[in-house]
């Protein structure tokens, strides 16, 4: 079933640039694609993407819509200082606007931030030695990981500095408590990358509540996981993935592209 869209912001294609519209495609599509996987957390968490340019804006969601609702034409398109920046009957969650205009003015790499509140995520982010090198794939996430301390809702603007600091030039991030974040080059890389993290944590919940004892992997092994994912990945980062992940989302709802 087709998201209910304004047919008002439909104009958003004709004012905008080739280049931005794909950029609010892809952005609508891994909103569309972390709600299918059911990451989602009902209005309350963000992705945000870059706008191409010099003048350093980036889309977010359109406050008080699903994921599963979001579409190119409603993210809503905002400054560093969180200024809305292109008209939109839509606001911007305040929360959502300091964790991502930290990490997009700290990061000039960082033209994509996506950050979750999934069970399994939290369920990491509260335990005090976090992701455990104890499956593959959770070594692609601790071969670039940092962790964030929890001070509360993010809407103290002083944090932003501690976050950035925290992250530094990482691609992985647990927020304590909290949750997860990643940030990529593109879209596709930092959905990617929350794919990798969040089964991660998935794996490491699901294997502990085994009961037995877990088996880490050998040090060595895990200093050579950046060198081998690029292998696996053939250079090209997530971009081997993506155009499958629109093919599904075309098959299932292709609203996302309006």
């Amino acid at each position: 079933m087709s998201a209910r869209i304004d047919p008002a912001i439909n104009e958003v294609r004709r004012a905008v640039s080739k280049e931005e519209w794909q950029v609010r495609v892809d952005l609508a599509a891994c909103y569309r694609i972390v709600a299918h996987y059911g990451w989602d957390d009902l209005v309350f968490t963000h992705i945000s993407a870059r706008v191409p340019g010099p003048e350093r804006h980036f889309l977010i969601n359109p406050y008080g819509y699903m994921f599963g609702e979001v579409t190119a034409s409603s993210l809503v398109k905002v400054d560093l200082e969180g200024t809305i920046v292109m008209p939109t009957p839509f606001g911007i969650n305040p929360a959502g606007y300091i964790i991502h205009s930290a990490v997009h003015e700290a990061r000039a790499d960082a033209h994509c931030v996506l950050h979750l509140h999934t069970k399994a995520g939290v369920a990491v982010a509260c335990q005090a030695e976090g992701l455990l090198p104890i499956s593959q794939i959770a070594l692609l996430a601790l071969s670039s990981l940092a962790y964030h301390d929890y001070e509360g809702i993010a809407l103290n603007p002083a944090e932003k500095a501690r976050l950035v600091a925290d992250l530094g030039a990482r691609d992985f991030l647990i927020l304590r408590n909290h949750g997860l974040l990643t940030c990529g080059r593109t879209v596709p890389d930092a959905f990617l990358y929350m794919y990798a993290l969040q089964t991660a944590c998935e794996i490491q919940i699901a294997a502990q509540a085994g009961g037995g004892k877990l088996t880490p992997v050998a040090r060595p092994i895990l200093d050579g996981m950046r060198a081998q994912t690029d292998t696996v990945l053939r250079n090209i980062g997530a971009d081997i993935a993506w155009p499958g992940v629109l093919r599904k989302l075309d098959r299932l709802d292709p609203s996302f592209r309006e």
